[in-house]
């Protein structure tokens, strides 16, 4: 296996880390463990269309929607494709998935998370989430 993808391999196992921590804050409403993952330049535009600019207004909209968010269910987050487009910038796309309180499929997302290594850490810097329509 060549240096290169060993260093792909190490980058892709900390990208799923990084969606991995995404899902354990928004399944417990940690809202500070979730917007830390942000640049504080990043950009997020909600699933419900919010366009939201740095990690600043991350945080104030994140503070007010995620406490309470997973009383009628929960949500879980899985990796489907990672494109990078440096080697330390990548395109990330991910399955969310929505369960109800009695564990049944709910909806689903589609967001794409656009990473950044940052002194070594990968963090969320332009992202967008979708909600897949019902075809």
């Amino acid at each position: 296996m060549s240096t290169a993808a060993v260093g792909a391999d190490t980058d892709i196992a900390a990208i799923r880390q990084v969606v991995a921590t995404i899902q354990h804050s928004q399944q417990n409403e940690l809202v500070d463990e979730f917007v830390g993952l942000f640049r504080a330049d990043a950009l997020w535009t909600t699933g419900g269309g919010k366009r939201l600019f740095g990690r600043a207004a991350i945080d104030e909209f994140t503070a007010e929607v995620l406490p309470g968010a997973m009383r009628a269910g929960t949500a879980t987050y899985e990796v489907e494709h990672v494109l990078f487009i440096r080697p330390d910038v990548a395109a990330v796309k991910v399955v969310q998935r929505y369960f109800d309180e009695d564990g049944r499929q709910a909806g689903q997302g589609s967001p794409m998370y656009v990473m950044s290594k940052e002194d070594g850490r990968w963090l969320l810097t332009a992202n967008q989430n979708t909600v897949v329509a019902d075809s």
